[in-house]
């Protein structure tokens, strides 16, 4: 009998996988693809839980890859949700519960073309499965633990699929060949605290950070690329726990995330920010101190055989031609390009991270057979 991707995206989300909790979908993959055939191994670290499963030999010319996540955020309040968020509910078509888009329907989806596909028609080449727990968290001890042991052990993709929901309105309207990078800038103001009437004896901290913020963002970064947006330059928090209006603050931080395209890197960004914050404590007399956090950097899959490949095949099966975006926040893409050409596609994700999460049953079983025309064609 095939496997009925709804039922089993029902069975995932009935496992409690909230970061970085196993919950036990990961175990419930496990058995199924080793009753498949498939050797699979746990891949866990740092309080992580992970699985790489591979069908076909491990020297196979060509293997395909499809890479997802089991965990998924808090439900935030449960007593706000219509249906419960992990009941897995199917009611008149659609599938309800914590990961109905993002993305243990993706990863039932992907699961269930490819045990079909290698029984059905048992391909010449591998099928691996890159299938992490920490998506939604840190991301350091998940598909980068993933791709780290397989270097160690020769074990290889040679292209790779992510089945994040990409589509924005109805499935197959996009696919995503790249992703912009992310770097978060941590920022501490130290200043001298003292009374609002004597300026001249404190040293405001504030002022110094409204400058330095005013100079990153008084300018765009650029005006995009020929594959991507502009970068965008967001100010998330400013704050100095200051309860009092007539205290000069001794101390300010602030927070500053950008979304970059392929015009820069992590690094060149970082050296961009430490010069303006040279040059505002210079002007200013305030110390100011930056740390960086660099998430991810920008890629992009370019428009070729894989990318026809996938793109034929969703216009195959859901009537329309995708857009070939990089739109979007990141996913563990960034990592995977590292490897291999790395595309996204998956199903409609209007609801992901909602209250109320869900998704038509209908496009389930679609973005299965669009997984399955994929599988066919790579190894016609």
């Amino acid at each position: 009998m095939p496997i009925d991707p709804v039922d089993l995206s029902a069975q995932l989300i009935r496992c409690p996988s909230v970061t970085p909790q196993e919950g036990g979908a990961l175990v419930l993959l496990e058995g199924m693809l080793s009753e498949a055939g498939f050797a699979c191994t746990r891949v866990d670290r740092g309080g992580v839980s992970n699985l790489f499963a591979r069908w076909g030999a491990k020297n196979a010319a060509r293997s395909f890859g499809f890479g997802g996540h089991t965990d998924v955020v808090p439900v935030g309040d449960e007593a706000a949700w219509t249906k419960p968020p992990f009941s897995g509910l199917i009611e008149d078509g659609v599938l309800w519960g914590r990961g109905a888009t993002d993305m243990k329907t993706g990863v039932a989806a992907f699961v269930a073309a490819a045990v079909d596909f290698v029984k059905d028609t048992p391909p010449d080449g591998a099928i691996v499965f890159v299938i992490t727990g920490d998506e939604e968290g840190p991301a350091k001890d998940g598909t980068v633990a993933v791709l780290d042991w397989m270097e160690a052990e020769g074990e290889t993709m040679s292209v790779c699929l992510v089945g994040e929901p990409t589509s924005p309105e109805v499935l197959g309207d996009m696919i995503k060949i790249g992703r912009r990078g992310s770097v978060t800038f941590d920022l501490v103001a130290e200043g001298v605290q003292g009374h609002v009437a004597y300026p001249n004896r404190a040293k405001n901290p504030l002022h110094a950070l409204v400058d330095l913020l005013g100079r990153m963002n008084a300018q765009p970064l650029d005006n995009g690329t020929a594959h991507f947006d502009p970068s965008s330059l967001q100010v998330t928090t400013i704050d100095c726990g200051n309860t009092a209006s007539n205290i000069v603050p001794a101390r300010a931080t602030a927070q500053v995330n950008i979304r970059f395209n392929d015009a820069h890197s992590g690094a060149s960004l970082t050296e961009w920010a430490e010069g303006l914050v040279a040059e505002v404590a210079a002007a200013t007399g305030v110390k100011i101190s930056l740390t960086a956090s660099i998430s991810g950097e920008s890629f992009y899959t370019a428009p070729g055989p894989f990318v026809e490949l996938v793109s034929d095949a969703i216009e195959a099966e859901c009537g329309l031609r995708p857009e070939l975006s990089t739109s979007g926040g990141t996913s563990d893409a960034r990592f995977i390009k590292h490897h291999c050409p790395v595309l996204e596609f998956g199903l409609v994700g209007k609801t992901m991270h909602k209250v109320d999460e869900r998704i038509e049953t209908a496009q389930i079983t679609q973005l299965k057979a669009v997984y399955t025309r994929i599988l066919q064609g790579y190894f016609a």
